[in-house]
């Protein structure tokens, strides 16, 4: 694959991520301009036909509200301990299937914490 390709879709990721963690921090436009850039996979040119802007201004808003997410992102740091706390699950749970297998107990527990971080 190309590797401009895999860096813009592993920061589109990225910024989905922190949407997903710090949107409902963001104006009603900013999450608006946001959630139809990534997660609805609309142009600029779209964009701004359905908010009558330019689309510089489209342009100039998605990418403040980026820095804005990222800001977020840096003090509170919510992606990155999501991040940490699912690979130690994930070790967890390997090690309770290598391990202790037939523990009903240690697998629910498990489990509820996998639900948890579905939620």
């Amino acid at each position: 694959m190309d590797k401009n390709f895999d860096i813009k879709l592993a920061r589109d990721n990225y910024i989905n991520a922190l949407f997903d963690f710090y949107g409902c921090l963001l104006t009603n436009k900013q999450a608006d301009y946001i959630s139809q850039y990534y997660a609805d996979d609309l142009s600029l040119g779209e964009i701004s036909e359905n908010f009558d802007v330019s689309r510089q201004a489209v342009y100039d808003n998605i990418r403040r509200t980026e820095k804005t997410l990222e800001t977020y992102e840096a003090k509170m740091g919510l992606y990155a301990k999501f991040i940490k706390r699912n690979k130690v699950v994930d070790e967890l749970d390997a090690l309770i299937k290598e391990q202790h297998a037939d523990d009903k107990s240690l697998n629910d527990l498990i489990d509820q914490l996998e639900e948890i971080e579905e939620e």
